[in-house]
């Protein structure tokens, strides 16, 4: 195991325990999770530069609830500080680890002593996680940093929801970028996903995969919203279209359903894995994350008359 995998392991649990602030009870990495009524922390994966100077953070967090999803709104209980509450975070929270679900780009200007913090309040828990760029958190989001059995490196699926649409590639999901649908209240919403990748993969010692899985794999789950996101397949599987199997491009399509419960604007969270699974296998790469801005309208109200 590398430095670098073992300091992905450890990172959420080694920044709460150096800078959380508790307000109901002590916060230890050993408190155990709950089906519900547990804390939500934090999770700074990482930072990497851009091309233009600009620099970027990866954000996920862990919530200690097994069963229970939580709604935390943009505010004192959900916020970034200092300067804007909003960096493009989830109000809504899905149960267990959540490795990159949101990345914000600072302008090159934001030097290495700066700090912006994420300050999240669950169930009476507080916990704040500070993220800046410390060069034990220097990370390649893009592109593997270890070489796969034929010398190349892995790189994020990339993905489309439609044939002529907008493409995807790498943990970018950020309000700022996600695509616009329309919806009916109590009407399903179709969601096409289409997925293009590389299919390399490294295991550390390159040995050949054993029963791979596929070659890629989606989540799609509630980001933001007021009211309630019921979906046809949270992990809607890819019918193949090209490859399937190791070290074979790939290519696949895709489909879900989404009902929304109640008017307002919502919005859809897809994260998209390749061969190195959830979180990257330790090297924080390769997957792919967008989200989807639904404005949801409420049903149309039909009136019989009667003579």
């Amino acid at each position: 195991m590398t430095a670098r995998t073992i300091l992905r392991l450890c990172a959420p649990f080694a920044l709460v325990a150096a800078g959380a602030v508790v307000s109901a009870q002590a916060l230890l990495p050993s408190v155990p999770p709950k089906q519900f009524g547990g804390s939500v922390t934090p999770a700074f994966e990482g930072w990497y530069d851009n091309p233009d100077g600009t620099h970027s953070f990866l954000i996920g967090y862990f919530s200690r609830n097994t069963e229970h999803e939580v709604d935390i709104p943009i505010g004192p209980n959900n916020h970034f500080e200092p300067g804007g509450a909003d960096m493009g975070q989830p109000t809504h929270f899905l149960t267990g680890r959540r490795y990159g679900m949101f990345v914000f780009t600072m302008p090159k200007e934001f030097t290495k002593q700066q700090k912006l913090t994420w300050v999240l309040t669950a169930n009476g828990v507080t916990t704040a996680v500070p993220v800046y760029m410390s060069p034990d958190y220097n990370v390649t989001p893009n592109k593997s940093s270890e070489a796969s059995p034929d010398g190349g490196y892995n790189v994020p699926p990339v993905l489309r929801f439609s044939e002529p649409g907008p493409s995807f590639m790498g943990p970018v999901a950020n309000p700022a970028h996600a695509i616009s649908r329309t919806a009916v209240v109590a009407e399903p919403m179709a969601l096409t996903l289409l997925a293009d990748d590389d299919a390399k993969f490294s295991s550390g010692s390159n040995a050949p995969l054993r029963n791979p899985p596929p070659p890629v794999s989606v989540t799609v789950s509630k980001y933001r919203g007021a009211g309630t996101a019921t979906f046809g397949g949270v992990h809607p599987k890819f019918e193949t279209i090209k490859g399937g199997k190791p070290d074979q491009p790939y290519s696949g399509k895709a489909s879900t359903t989404v009902t929304f419960s109640e008017p307002g604007d919502y919005m859809l969270h897809v994260t998209a894995n390749d061969y190195s699974d959830n979180g990257g296998g330790g090297s924080v790469c390769c997957w792919t994350t967008a989200l989807v801005k639904v404005a949801v309208k409420a049903a149309a109200s039909s009136t019989t008359s009667v003579r």
